[in-house]
C-alpha cells in the first residue's frame, strides 16, 4: 500500500482550514419535485494546510514532508484538530464513549468506529487510523486490557480479542484517531517575499480510503 505511518506535524494542520465532503446527484424531475442519491457511503475530507505556515522554518518542514511523500504518491496521517476524539471535544477519551458492536459468541475482530447522531438519524464512520497509546476497549462497561483481553492494529483500525465477547454484550470504545490523507497536489509554490508578505501557500490534502 501507498501509505507512510507518519503524522503530518500537528503543529502545522492546527490552523488548517477544511472538513467532510459528501457527493450528492440531484436531479430535477418535470414537475419540480427532486431525485437525490449519492455513490458514497462516507464521505471524504479536505483540507488546506497552507493556513498553519507561520515561519520560514514551518515552509522547510512542509517541504522536507512533501518530498519524503513523493508529492501525491503516498499517503500519510493528517490530525483533524476540530474532530479527532470519540468523545466530546473537551472531553477526556473513555472506554465508553462509544458502542463499536454487541457480541455474538463467535467474533473476535471488530472494527472501531465513530456514530455522528442528529434529530434521531445517524451515521457510522469507520475509523481505520487510532492514534497509539489511545485505544480503550469496554465490555458492559468494563475496560479491557491492551495486550491480554485485545490487540488493536494501527493501520486499520481492527481490534482482535483474545477471546470472543459473549453474545448480547456491547463492545464499547475511546480512542484518539487520525485521518488518513494525501497531498492533493504534486507542486508546493512559495517565495521568501509573497510569504513575509502574509502570502500563504496553497498546500490542498484530501482522505484516501485505505
Amino acid at each position: 500500500m501507498n501509505f507512510h505511518e507518519v503524522r503530518f506535524p500537528a503543529s502545522l494542520s492546527f490552523d488548517s482550514v477544511g472538513g467532510p465532503e459528501r457527493r450528492t446527484d440531484v436531479v430535477t424531475l418535470a414537475n419540480g419535485f427532486e431525485e437525490r442519491n449519492t455513490p458514497w457511503a462516507h464521505s471524504r475530507r479536505r483540507y488546506d494546510a497552507g493556513f498553519g505556515m507561520r515561519s520560514l522554518n514551518d515552509i522547510e518542514t512542509l517541504v522536507s514532508f512533501f518530498e519524503a511523500r513523493r508529492g501525491q504518491m503516498f499517503g500519510f496521517r493528517w490530525k483533524d484538530w476540530s474532530d479527532y476524539k470519540s468523545g466530546a471535544a473537551t472531553a477526556d477519551v473513555s472506554h465508553g464513549d462509544q458502542v463499536i458492536a454487541v457480541g455474538n459468541g463467535t467474533q473476535t475482530e471488530f472494527q472501531l468506529a465513530k456514530t455522528y447522531s442528529s434529530g434521531g438519524f445517524s451515521y457510522v464512520r469507520p475509523i481505520v487510523k487510532p492514534v497509539l497509546g489511545t485505544v480503550m476497549i469496554g465490555l458492559e462497561q468494563d475496560l479491557m486490557r491492551e495486550g491480554v483481553d485485545f490487540e488493536v492494529d494501527l493501520s486499520n483500525g481492527l481490534v482482535t480479542f483474545s477471546a470472543s465477547p459473549p453474545e448480547g454484550v456491547e463492545i464499547t470504545a475511546g480512542f484518539e484517531f487520525d485521518v488518513p490523507v494525501r497531498f492533493d497536489t504534486d507542486k508546493i509554490q512559495t517565495s521568501v517575499a509573497s510569504f513575509q508578505a502574509g502570502d500563504v501557500p496553497n498546500v490542498p490534502v484530501i482522505e484516501v480510503r485505505v
